[in-house]
Formats: structure tokens, C-alpha cells, sequence
């Protein structure tokens, strides 16, 4: 593994972090997704993500993507204080603070674009990404029993939610 970049979401990016969110669902450990959406819709939302100005950013190592992480602002404007926050690292390149320099660097775009709630949903077994939420911050709202069913199983989610204080 080479030194790992993270860069703001680029278009030349678009079919690499197909292929990592592609990676990362397909491990159905992380996401509600079982597969990356068609090129033309991954394309769609990231170009969605830009024209809006909503922070996105990724990891690359040797421009390759290997994780990510966005916020959606919500479009409807007594919510577009409100931004949903998505993120993931593909396997073999967790547990080395890429996941920290992604958040930490979405975090500050936020900021900066003056949202005032980051929510997130992230499944209860997930202690890894439950602990790298609560070191920026994030609070644990509550719990949706039986969320998501896969495999033959229930999951939890945690509904997670970070405020910035208004100025």
C-alpha cells in the first residue's frame, strides 16, 4: 500500500468509487446496499453531490478510491439544516485512520457550509465505525430494532446525530 490521499470527489473518480462502494456492499457487513447502483446512477449522484455543493471526499492510493465519505444535505427547506452522512472504507485498508482523515476532513467542509445536524445510520454490530462517530462528536439518538434484514438475520441500527452549536 502506497501513501494514501484524500481528495475532494473529482469526476475522474466516479467508476473507481463505484467500484469501492461496489466492494464494500458486497461484503454485506456495512451497508444497506448488497450491490453498487448501475455506473450511470453512481455517476448521477456523485454529479448531484457536486453541482449541490455537498461535501464529498475520498481516499485514493494510487488514484484509486478506497473509501469515502459524503453528506447529503436534505432538499426540503424546513430540513436543508440537516445533512445524512454515508462513508466506507474497502476491505484490507480499515483500522489505519483512513476512515478519521475522511471524516475529519468532511466534518470540516461542513462547517464551513454552515449545516447544523449530521445524521447517520450505522448497523449496532459496527463498533468500529460507532467509535470513530462518538470520537467526533456524534451522539447515539436511538435504536431501530430489527432494521434490516439480511442473510437470514435481523439487524439494529443506531441512529447516530452530531450538532453544531449555531453562531
Amino acid at each position: 500500500m502506497s501513501e494514501i490521499v484524500i481528495e475532494a470527489m473529482q469526476p475522474a473518480y466516479i467508476e473507481s468509487f463505484r467500484e469501492a462502494l461496489d466492494s464494500v456492499a458486497k461484503e454485506r457487513r456495512y451497508l444497506s446496499l448488497l450491490e453498487a447502483p448501475p455506473l450511470e446512477r453512481a455517476e448521477a449522484f456523485v454529479r448531484g453531490q457536486l453541482e449541490k455543493g455537498n461535501p464529498q471526499f475520498v481516499a485514493l492510493d494510487n488514484e484509486r478510491v478506497v473509501g469515502w465519505c459524503d453528506i447529503r444535505r436534505h432538499e426540503r427547506e424546513t430540513q436543508a439544516h440537516r445533512g445524512l452522512l454515508g462513508m466506507g472504507i474497502i476491505d484490507g485498508y480499515r483500522d489505519k485512520g483512513i476512515g478519521r482523515e475522511l471524516l475529519g476532513r468532511t466534518m470540516n467542509a461542513v462547517r464551513r457550509m454552515g449545516l447544523h445536524r449530521i445524521e447517520l445510520e450505522v448497523y449496532a454490530d459496527n463498533q468500529r465505525a460507532i467509535r470513530l462517530y462518538e470520537r467526533f462528536g456524534f451522539l447515539r439518538e436511538g435504536l431501530m430494532r430489527d432494521a434490516v434484514f439480511l442473510d437470514g438475520r435481523f439487524v439494529d441500527l443506531v441512529l447516530m446525530a452530531l450538532i453544531f452549536p449555531v453562531v
